[in-house]
């Protein structure tokens, strides 16, 4: 890591940065197996101009649930995309996506046996194939890599959020994020509450005034239980914590950063950056059976902001709890809602025009296809970063029993969840976090 916060890189930085240099200094060596063969990075403009109707074709990398769901999300965003290319870690995920995408009453789509890819290259085979934007659905361990390699192969990428779950990863998407500026290309992150009408339009409110000065808030996420992979002697260690992936720190970064981060980057964007400093507490209390990995299952984490202001963020995954999901503002003339709820001495409850409700996962893709067609290509990597990070320091505060500085987790950290090796075989499980035992990394 650098030692000072990492500037946007000018161009010809940018063109000497080779991949093996980009390895050695976001300390991804490791990854090498995973990153082989990225292809030269395009010139500047050299994307093809696709027009209002032209065909653009993708890829999917990531056939789980969300990528399958990404999918579909985008053929329903326009009438002239086509999928065309898939790859995961499985087999059986490959296939469960091609049938549900062939079975698509909407837009039905017909992927060829050579443009199906298994395996840890999977992702290679899929840029490498005739594809204009990727649609990235692995589990977040993978995506500073899989995002790195389809910038440097000139595609426009969706990617799935959070983007890493460590500094070094976080560190590297931003890096990432001002190559493709650089070289045209879109970067648009499943946070699709900012491109949910609703928010759209009360944070521009906030942003003018409506509630005063922002002079603190709460956000939250708390639910039962998610799905669990329970082992099968036929897994290697490897195979079972992919496929069990929300359980471990290295592959999911923890609920805090998987799922949470859709409230921080909320709180981001209504403060206009990341906050200067996390203090949180945490624990795994019920979900302690070894199918449940590592992970906490509960965190409660206060953030300040650099206007003074304090964020109360809590988290928790426990069946027989109460449910809130929900983010609230307070200002000096005012409280906020994001959703669209606004009391003071503005008031304001969003409708939709015509009651017409936008779904934001169909939204955020018609956003990402208009910027490519249009030439101008949206580049939310930076942001989406900055709101992994911000999750990451609750984390790491959390585990550790410390509080953390922005500064220091941008600029210090040196903690890499990269595992030994990209390859099925024994992956014991990292102990679980003790906050005062665990090191600050």
């Amino acid at each position: 890591m650098p030692d000072q916060q990492p500037a946007s890189l000018d161009p010809a930085t940018l063109e000497a940065l080779s991949r093996r240099q980009f390895l050695k200094s976001s300390a991804l060596a490791s990854a090498a197996a995973v990153l082989g063969g990225c292809a030269a990075l395009p010139k500047r403009g050299a994307v093809p101009p696709f027009g209002d109707t032209g065909t653009i074709n993708v890829g999917v990398i990531g056939c789980g649930g969300r990528g399958t769901g990404a999918a579909k999300n985008c053929l329903e965003a326009d009438p002239n995309v086509r999928i065309v290319a898939l790859g995961d870690l499985f087999e059986d995920r490959v296939a469960s996506c091609r049938k549900a995408l062939a079975e698509y009453e909407e837009c039905p789509q017909t992927i060829a046996d050579d443009h199906c890819f298994v395996g840890f290259d999977a992702y290679q085979g899929v840029l490498d194939c005739d594809v204009d934007l990727i649609i990235h659905g692995t589990p977040p361990g993978f995506r500073p890599q899989h995002l790195r390699a389809a910038i440097e192969a000139g595609k426009h990428v969706f990617t799935e959020k959070p983007v890493a779950v460590d500094p070094i990863g976080a560190w590297s998407v931003m890096e990432t994020a001002d190559m493709a500026t650089l070289r045209n290309l879109a970067i648009v992150a499943g946070t699709q509450r900012r491109h949910d009408p609703a928010y759209i339009e009360t944070m521009r409110r906030i942003h003018r005034g409506d509630i005063g000065d922002i002079v603190g808030g709460q956000c939250y996420w708390n639910q039962g239980l998610l799905w669990v992979k329970e082992p099968k002697p036929e897994w290697t260690d490897m195979e079972w914590q992919c496929r069990n992936w929300l359980y471990f720190t290295w592959i999911s970064g923890d609920h805090i950063v998987e799922q949470h981060i859709h409230n921080l980057d909320i709180m981001n964007w209504a403060f206009g950056g990341p906050p200067v400093s996390a203090y949180g507490m945490g624990g795994r209390e019920v979900r302690t059976e070894p199918k449940c990995g590592n992970v906490f299952d509960h965190f409660a984490v206060e953030f300040v902001y650099p206007n003074g202001a304090r964020v109360q963020s809590m988290c928790r995954q426990i069946d027989g709890t109460s449910s809130r999901v929900s983010e609230h503002l307070v200002g000096t003339r005012g409280t906020a809602d994001p959703r669209g709820v606004i009391e003071g001495r503005r008031p304001f409850e969003y409708a939709p025009p015509n009651d017409e409700w936008v779904n934001p996962y169909v939204q955020e893709h018609r956003n990402l296809i208009a910027s490519i067609r249009s030439g101008q290509p949206l580049n939310e990597g930076r942001q989406v970063a900055e709101s992994t990070l911000t999750a990451i320091m609750g984390r790491m505060s959390a585990y550790t029993g410390r509080e953390i500085s922005w500064d220091w987790i941008l600029n210090s950290s040196k903690l890499d969840l990269t595992p030994p090796a990209y390859e099925f075989g024994p992956l014991p499980v990292a102990p679980v976090a003790v906050p005062g035992q665990t090191p600050l990394v």
